[in-house]
Protein backbone atom coordinates (compact mmCIF):
# COMPACT_ATOMS: atom_id res chain seq x y z
CA UNK A 1 0.00 0.00 0.00
CA UNK A 2 1.61 3.40 -1.06
CA UNK A 3 1.20 6.51 0.32
CA UNK A 4 -1.79 8.71 -0.08
CA UNK A 5 -1.51 12.34 0.10
CA UNK A 6 -4.44 14.38 0.84
CA UNK A 7 -2.72 18.16 -0.42
CA UNK A 8 -3.98 20.91 2.03
CA UNK A 9 -6.24 18.38 3.76
CA UNK A 10 -5.71 18.90 7.63
CA UNK A 11 -7.33 16.71 10.38
CA UNK A 12 -6.79 16.75 13.99
CA UNK A 13 -7.05 13.52 15.88
CA UNK A 14 -9.97 14.17 17.39
CA UNK A 15 -12.03 14.83 14.20
CA UNK A 16 -10.58 11.55 12.62
CA UNK A 17 -11.60 9.14 15.67
CA UNK A 18 -15.05 10.28 15.50
CA UNK A 19 -15.33 9.80 11.76
CA UNK A 20 -13.86 6.73 12.23
CA UNK A 21 -15.80 6.08 15.42
CA UNK A 22 -12.56 5.04 17.02
CA UNK A 23 -11.56 4.83 20.38
CA UNK A 24 -8.31 7.71 20.70
CA UNK A 25 -5.69 7.57 23.26
CA UNK A 26 -3.63 10.96 22.40
CA UNK A 27 -0.20 10.98 23.84
CA UNK A 28 0.53 14.39 21.98
CA UNK A 29 -1.08 16.50 19.59
CA UNK A 30 -0.85 16.20 15.85
CA UNK A 31 -2.12 17.60 12.69
CA UNK A 32 -2.73 14.55 10.15
CA UNK A 33 -2.21 15.54 6.21
CA UNK A 34 -2.06 12.02 5.09
CA UNK A 35 -2.16 8.40 5.68
CA UNK A 36 0.15 5.46 5.07
CA UNK A 37 2.00 2.15 6.26
CA UNK A 38 4.23 2.48 8.98
CA UNK A 39 7.01 2.80 7.12
CA UNK A 40 6.35 5.17 5.07
CA UNK A 41 4.56 7.50 7.37
CA UNK A 42 6.30 10.82 8.84
CA UNK A 43 4.96 12.57 11.36
CA UNK A 44 2.40 14.36 10.56
CA UNK A 45 0.88 11.50 8.46
CA UNK A 46 -1.66 8.20 10.55
CA UNK A 47 -0.32 5.15 10.48
CA UNK A 48 -1.76 2.35 9.30
CA UNK A 49 -1.30 -0.50 11.42
CA UNK A 50 -4.26 -2.86 10.79
CA UNK A 51 -2.45 -6.36 11.07
CA UNK A 52 0.63 -7.58 13.02
CA UNK A 53 3.50 -7.12 10.92
CA UNK A 54 2.18 -3.47 10.06
CA UNK A 55 1.85 -2.98 14.45
CA UNK A 56 5.68 -4.53 14.27
CA UNK A 57 6.66 -1.92 11.66
CA UNK A 58 5.80 0.85 14.14
CA UNK A 59 9.10 0.21 15.90
CA UNK A 60 10.90 1.73 12.56
CA UNK A 61 7.74 4.81 11.95
CA UNK A 62 8.07 8.08 12.68
CA UNK A 63 4.66 8.45 13.02
CA UNK A 64 2.92 10.43 16.09
CA UNK A 65 -0.31 8.59 15.26
CA UNK A 66 -1.46 5.31 14.12
CA UNK A 67 -4.76 3.23 13.46
CA UNK A 68 -4.61 0.11 14.88
CA UNK A 69 -7.01 -2.65 16.02
CA UNK A 70 -9.25 -3.02 19.05
CA UNK A 71 -7.19 -3.87 21.88
CA UNK A 72 -3.41 -2.76 20.56
CA UNK A 73 -1.82 -0.25 22.73
CA UNK A 74 1.29 0.88 21.82
CA UNK A 75 3.15 3.19 24.35
CA UNK A 76 4.71 6.93 23.69
CA UNK A 77 2.19 7.27 20.63
CA UNK A 78 -1.35 8.05 19.98
CA UNK A 79 -3.52 5.37 19.10
CA UNK A 80 -6.52 5.42 17.26
CA UNK A 81 -8.92 1.65 18.17
CA UNK A 82 -11.11 0.56 15.96
CA UNK A 83 -12.91 -2.74 15.64
CA UNK A 84 -13.10 -3.13 11.97
CA UNK A 85 -9.82 -1.68 10.65
CA UNK A 86 -10.76 -2.30 6.87
CA UNK A 87 -13.79 -0.41 7.23
CA UNK A 88 -11.94 2.17 8.97
CA UNK A 89 -9.49 2.46 6.23
CA UNK A 90 -11.92 2.89 3.45
CA UNK A 91 -13.68 5.72 5.70
CA UNK A 92 -9.97 7.68 5.56
CA UNK A 93 -9.59 6.87 2.25
CA UNK A 94 -12.65 8.47 1.09
CA UNK A 95 -11.63 12.00 3.21
CA UNK A 96 -8.23 12.19 2.00
CA UNK A 97 -9.38 10.92 -1.75
CA UNK A 98 -8.30 13.09 -4.37
CA UNK A 99 -10.91 12.81 -7.53
CA UNK A 100 -10.48 12.89 -11.09
CA UNK A 101 -10.63 16.72 -12.92
CA UNK A 102 -13.99 16.89 -13.50
CA UNK A 103 -14.63 20.27 -14.17
CA UNK A 104 -18.80 21.33 -14.55
CA UNK A 105 -18.90 22.15 -18.11
CA UNK A 106 -18.98 20.88 -21.28
CA UNK A 107 -15.80 20.73 -23.62
CA UNK A 108 -16.11 22.71 -26.93
CA UNK A 109 -14.85 19.30 -28.63
CA UNK A 110 -17.28 17.10 -27.49
CA UNK A 111 -20.67 16.38 -29.58
CA UNK A 112 -23.52 16.16 -28.17
CA UNK A 113 -26.71 15.02 -30.71
CA UNK A 114 -29.49 18.04 -30.21
CA UNK A 115 -31.92 15.55 -28.69
CA UNK A 116 -30.03 14.47 -25.98
CA UNK A 117 -31.27 15.60 -22.61
CA UNK A 118 -28.44 16.49 -20.23
CA UNK A 119 -28.77 16.92 -16.55
CA UNK A 120 -27.87 19.97 -14.00
CA UNK A 121 -24.10 20.38 -13.27
CA UNK A 122 -23.25 17.70 -15.87
CA UNK A 123 -19.69 17.80 -17.01
CA UNK A 124 -18.64 16.22 -20.69
CA UNK A 125 -14.88 15.94 -21.47
CA UNK A 126 -13.38 16.59 -24.86
CA UNK A 127 -13.86 14.41 -27.67
CA UNK A 128 -17.13 12.44 -25.85
CA UNK A 129 -19.82 11.42 -28.27
CA UNK A 130 -23.57 11.52 -26.79
CA UNK A 131 -25.85 10.68 -29.44
CA UNK A 132 -29.44 11.25 -30.34
CA UNK A 133 -31.95 10.39 -27.44
CA UNK A 134 -29.41 9.74 -24.81
CA UNK A 135 -30.66 11.57 -21.07
CA UNK A 136 -27.69 11.83 -18.55
CA UNK A 137 -28.81 12.80 -14.75
CA UNK A 138 -27.93 15.58 -12.68
CA UNK A 139 -23.93 15.72 -11.32
CA UNK A 140 -22.50 12.92 -13.98
CA UNK A 141 -19.35 13.29 -14.99
CA UNK A 142 -18.39 12.12 -18.86
CA UNK A 143 -14.55 12.35 -19.35
CA UNK A 144 -12.97 12.45 -22.23
CA UNK A 145 -13.16 10.29 -25.25
CA UNK A 146 -16.36 8.57 -24.09
CA UNK A 147 -18.76 7.43 -26.61
CA UNK A 148 -22.30 7.14 -25.34
CA UNK A 149 -24.56 5.02 -28.08
CA UNK A 150 -28.19 6.30 -28.67
CA UNK A 151 -31.45 6.54 -26.60
CA UNK A 152 -29.05 5.04 -23.84
CA UNK A 153 -30.19 6.80 -20.12
CA UNK A 154 -27.61 7.88 -17.69
CA UNK A 155 -28.43 8.44 -13.96
CA UNK A 156 -27.40 11.05 -11.57
CA UNK A 157 -23.90 11.18 -10.18
CA UNK A 158 -22.21 8.93 -12.08
CA UNK A 159 -18.47 8.79 -13.44
CA UNK A 160 -17.40 7.70 -16.72
CA UNK A 161 -13.66 7.18 -17.16
CA UNK A 162 -11.79 8.04 -20.41
CA UNK A 163 -12.55 5.98 -23.63
CA UNK A 164 -15.15 4.14 -21.68
CA UNK A 165 -18.40 2.90 -24.86
CA UNK A 166 -21.40 2.91 -23.58
CA UNK A 167 -23.62 0.90 -26.41
CA UNK A 168 -27.39 1.97 -27.94
CA UNK A 169 -30.18 1.82 -25.57
CA UNK A 170 -28.09 0.87 -22.35
CA UNK A 171 -29.98 1.70 -19.09
CA UNK A 172 -27.52 2.91 -16.32
CA UNK A 173 -28.65 3.73 -12.32
CA UNK A 174 -27.36 6.38 -10.49
CA UNK A 175 -23.98 6.41 -8.80
CA UNK A 176 -22.53 3.77 -10.62
CA UNK A 177 -18.69 4.43 -11.58
CA UNK A 178 -17.14 3.00 -14.79
CA UNK A 179 -13.32 2.47 -15.29
CA UNK A 180 -10.91 3.29 -18.70
CA UNK A 181 -11.77 1.25 -21.72
CA UNK A 182 -15.14 -0.76 -20.51
CA UNK A 183 -17.27 -1.30 -23.08
CA UNK A 184 -21.23 -2.10 -22.25
CA UNK A 185 -23.38 -3.29 -24.78
CA UNK A 186 -21.42 -4.63 -27.20
CA UNK A 187 -23.32 -7.72 -29.39
CA UNK A 188 -23.80 -10.99 -27.94
CA UNK A 189 -21.24 -13.55 -29.23
CA UNK A 190 -24.13 -15.81 -30.28
CA UNK A 191 -24.23 -17.55 -33.62
CA UNK A 192 -25.86 -20.93 -35.59
CA UNK A 193 -24.87 -23.13 -38.78
CA UNK A 194 -27.25 -24.77 -40.89
CA UNK A 195 -26.55 -28.58 -40.13
CA UNK A 196 -25.85 -29.24 -36.66
CA UNK A 197 -22.27 -28.17 -35.76
CA UNK A 198 -19.53 -30.21 -33.46
CA UNK A 199 -21.15 -28.42 -30.73
CA UNK A 200 -24.44 -29.51 -30.91
CA UNK A 201 -23.36 -32.79 -31.99
CA UNK A 202 -21.26 -33.35 -28.43
CA UNK A 203 -23.47 -32.40 -26.48
CA UNK A 204 -26.24 -34.44 -28.28
CA UNK A 205 -24.68 -37.61 -28.52
CA UNK A 206 -21.45 -37.30 -26.62
CA UNK A 207 -19.12 -37.58 -29.81
CA UNK A 208 -18.44 -35.39 -32.62
CA UNK A 209 -19.49 -38.18 -35.48
CA UNK A 210 -19.63 -35.65 -38.83
CA UNK A 211 -17.89 -33.30 -40.18
CA UNK A 212 -19.15 -30.29 -42.45
CA UNK A 213 -16.15 -28.87 -44.23
CA UNK A 214 -18.67 -26.54 -45.89
CA UNK A 215 -19.87 -25.09 -42.73
CA UNK A 216 -22.15 -21.35 -42.82
CA UNK A 217 -22.39 -19.67 -39.45
CA UNK A 218 -24.48 -17.05 -39.08
CA UNK A 219 -24.52 -14.15 -36.36
CA UNK A 220 -27.70 -14.18 -34.65
CA UNK A 221 -28.36 -10.22 -33.68
CA UNK A 222 -28.59 -8.65 -30.25
CA UNK A 223 -31.87 -7.46 -29.99
CA UNK A 224 -31.88 -6.96 -26.08
CA UNK A 225 -29.68 -4.18 -23.99
CA UNK A 226 -27.84 -3.82 -20.90
CA UNK A 227 -29.37 -2.79 -17.71
CA UNK A 228 -27.10 -1.74 -14.86
CA UNK A 229 -28.75 -0.94 -11.65
CA UNK A 230 -27.77 1.26 -8.83
CA UNK A 231 -24.15 1.77 -7.06
CA UNK A 232 -22.29 -0.46 -9.69
CA UNK A 233 -18.77 0.00 -10.27
CA UNK A 234 -17.06 -1.61 -13.48
CA UNK A 235 -13.52 -2.84 -13.55
CA UNK A 236 -11.21 -1.18 -16.91
CA UNK A 237 -11.57 -2.74 -19.74
CA UNK A 238 -14.75 -5.13 -18.98
CA UNK A 239 -16.90 -5.80 -21.33
CA UNK A 240 -20.63 -6.82 -20.89
CA UNK A 241 -22.22 -7.67 -23.73
CA UNK A 242 -26.37 -7.18 -24.21
CA UNK A 243 -29.08 -9.53 -24.63
CA UNK A 244 -30.38 -11.33 -27.79
CA UNK A 245 -33.72 -10.94 -26.98
CA UNK A 246 -34.27 -10.40 -23.35
CA UNK A 247 -31.73 -8.18 -21.37
CA UNK A 248 -28.70 -8.89 -19.71
CA UNK A 249 -29.05 -6.95 -16.16
CA UNK A 250 -26.25 -5.96 -13.10
CA UNK A 251 -27.91 -5.42 -9.89
CA UNK A 252 -27.49 -2.56 -7.38
CA UNK A 253 -24.31 -2.31 -5.45
CA UNK A 254 -22.29 -5.16 -7.53
CA UNK A 255 -18.99 -4.76 -8.05
CA UNK A 256 -16.86 -5.61 -10.96
CA UNK A 257 -13.55 -5.80 -11.22
CA UNK A 258 -11.00 -4.97 -14.23
CA UNK A 259 -10.66 -7.74 -17.02
CA UNK A 260 -14.35 -9.61 -16.57
CA UNK A 261 -16.48 -10.57 -19.38
CA UNK A 262 -20.07 -11.28 -19.25
CA UNK A 263 -21.84 -12.40 -21.61
CA UNK A 264 -25.43 -12.42 -23.18
CA UNK A 265 -29.01 -12.27 -21.58
CA UNK A 266 -26.63 -12.70 -17.84
CA UNK A 267 -28.70 -12.30 -14.75
CA UNK A 268 -26.42 -10.86 -11.75
CA UNK A 269 -27.52 -10.08 -8.32
CA UNK A 270 -27.51 -7.47 -6.50
CA UNK A 271 -24.20 -6.54 -4.21
CA UNK A 272 -21.85 -9.40 -5.95
CA UNK A 273 -18.71 -9.48 -6.15
CA UNK A 274 -16.47 -10.59 -9.75
CA UNK A 275 -13.25 -10.30 -9.31
CA UNK A 276 -10.63 -10.11 -12.39
CA UNK A 277 -10.46 -12.30 -15.41
CA UNK A 278 -13.59 -13.83 -14.35
CA UNK A 279 -15.50 -15.24 -17.72
CA UNK A 280 -19.26 -15.37 -17.82
CA UNK A 281 -20.46 -17.67 -20.29
CA UNK A 282 -24.26 -16.61 -21.76
CA UNK A 283 -27.62 -17.03 -19.80
CA UNK A 284 -26.21 -17.25 -16.39
CA UNK A 285 -28.18 -16.46 -13.53
CA UNK A 286 -25.97 -15.04 -10.38
CA UNK A 287 -27.96 -14.57 -6.61
CA UNK A 288 -26.87 -12.06 -4.68
CA UNK A 289 -24.39 -11.29 -2.75
CA UNK A 290 -22.21 -13.93 -4.54
CA UNK A 291 -18.66 -13.59 -4.96
CA UNK A 292 -16.84 -14.82 -7.76
CA UNK A 293 -12.80 -14.98 -7.52
CA UNK A 294 -10.47 -14.09 -10.10
CA UNK A 295 -10.00 -16.38 -13.37
CA UNK A 296 -12.94 -18.46 -12.57
CA UNK A 297 -15.40 -19.38 -15.41
CA UNK A 298 -18.84 -20.35 -15.50
CA UNK A 299 -19.79 -22.12 -18.58
CA UNK A 300 -23.24 -20.91 -20.18
CA UNK A 301 -27.20 -21.68 -18.66
CA UNK A 302 -25.43 -21.97 -15.11
CA UNK A 303 -27.52 -20.86 -11.98
CA UNK A 304 -25.25 -19.79 -8.50
CA UNK A 305 -27.95 -19.56 -5.97
CA UNK A 306 -27.89 -16.30 -3.25
CA UNK A 307 -24.44 -15.96 -1.02
CA UNK A 308 -21.99 -18.48 -2.87
CA UNK A 309 -18.82 -18.47 -3.15
CA UNK A 310 -16.68 -19.69 -6.36
CA UNK A 311 -13.40 -19.80 -5.61
CA UNK A 312 -10.46 -18.64 -7.67
CA UNK A 313 -9.48 -20.85 -11.11
CA UNK A 314 -12.69 -22.99 -10.54
CA UNK A 315 -14.18 -24.31 -13.93
CA UNK A 316 -18.09 -24.04 -13.46
CA UNK A 317 -19.86 -26.48 -15.27
CA UNK A 318 -23.41 -26.74 -13.50
CA UNK A 319 -25.65 -25.04 -11.31
CA UNK A 320 -24.93 -24.54 -7.36
CA UNK A 321 -27.68 -24.05 -4.84
CA UNK A 322 -27.32 -20.77 -2.07
CA UNK A 323 -25.10 -20.78 -0.05
CA UNK A 324 -22.22 -22.70 -1.53
CA UNK A 325 -18.49 -22.55 -1.62
CA UNK A 326 -17.61 -24.20 -5.22
CA UNK A 327 -13.86 -25.05 -6.37
CA UNK A 328 -11.45 -26.96 -8.77
CA UNK A 329 -12.15 -27.83 -12.26
CA UNK A 330 -14.89 -28.91 -13.26
CA UNK A 331 -16.34 -27.59 -9.97
CA UNK A 332 -17.65 -29.14 -6.68
CA UNK A 333 -18.43 -27.80 -3.44
CA UNK A 334 -15.52 -27.20 -1.55
CA UNK A 335 -16.08 -30.07 0.95
CA UNK A 336 -16.43 -32.88 -1.89
CA UNK A 337 -13.27 -31.43 -3.28
CA UNK A 338 -11.61 -31.81 0.04
CA UNK A 339 -13.02 -35.26 0.18
CA UNK A 340 -11.17 -36.03 -3.23
CA UNK A 341 -7.67 -35.24 -1.97
CA UNK A 342 -8.02 -37.03 0.90
CA UNK A 343 -8.87 -39.85 -1.39
CA UNK A 344 -5.93 -38.91 -3.41
CA UNK A 345 -3.85 -39.21 -0.03
CA UNK A 346 -5.06 -42.25 0.66
CA UNK A 347 -4.55 -43.61 -2.51
CA UNK A 348 -1.07 -42.81 -2.43
CA UNK A 349 -0.41 -44.76 0.58
CA UNK A 350 -2.27 -47.43 -0.63
CA UNK A 351 0.09 -47.62 -3.86
CA UNK A 352 2.91 -47.64 -1.86
CA UNK A 353 1.84 -50.58 0.27
CA UNK A 354 1.18 -52.41 -3.06
CA UNK A 355 4.57 -51.77 -4.21
CA UNK A 356 6.05 -53.07 -0.53
CA UNK A 357 4.12 -56.63 -1.21
CA UNK A 358 4.10 -56.50 -4.96
CA UNK A 359 6.39 -59.45 -5.05
CA UNK A 360 3.89 -60.99 -2.39
CA UNK A 361 1.30 -60.95 -4.31
CA UNK A 362 2.82 -61.77 -7.92
CA UNK A 363 4.39 -64.79 -6.02
CA UNK A 364 0.92 -65.84 -5.11
CA UNK A 365 -0.51 -65.29 -8.92
CA UNK A 366 2.09 -67.74 -9.92
CA UNK A 367 1.31 -70.38 -7.31
CA UNK A 368 -2.13 -70.41 -8.42
CA UNK A 369 -1.34 -70.73 -11.76
CA UNK A 370 0.55 -73.60 -11.38
CA UNK A 371 -2.26 -75.12 -9.17
CA UNK A 372 -4.33 -74.73 -11.78
CA UNK A 373 -2.50 -77.03 -14.24
CA UNK A 374 -1.97 -79.39 -11.80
Amino acid sequence: MGEVNAGEKKFSLEELSQLVGGILTKAQDVTITKVAPPKLADENTLALAMNEDEIENMSESKAKAVLVPLGVNLEGISTIEVERPRLAFMKLLNIFYIAPDTPRNIHPSAVIDETAKIGKNVSIGANAVISRGVKIGDNTAIMPNVYIGKNAIIGADCLFHPGVNIGDFIEIGSRCVIHHGASIGADGFSFVTEAPSNIEQARQEGAIKETNTEVKVFKIPSLGSVVIGDDVEIGANTTIDRGTIENTTIGNQTKIDNLVMIGHNCKIGNACTIVSQVGIAGSCVIGDRVVIAGQAGLKDHVEIGDDSIILAKAGVTKSFPKKSVIMGAPAVLRKDFIKRLKYLDEAEIMVQKYKKYQHLLEDYEKFLNEDAKI
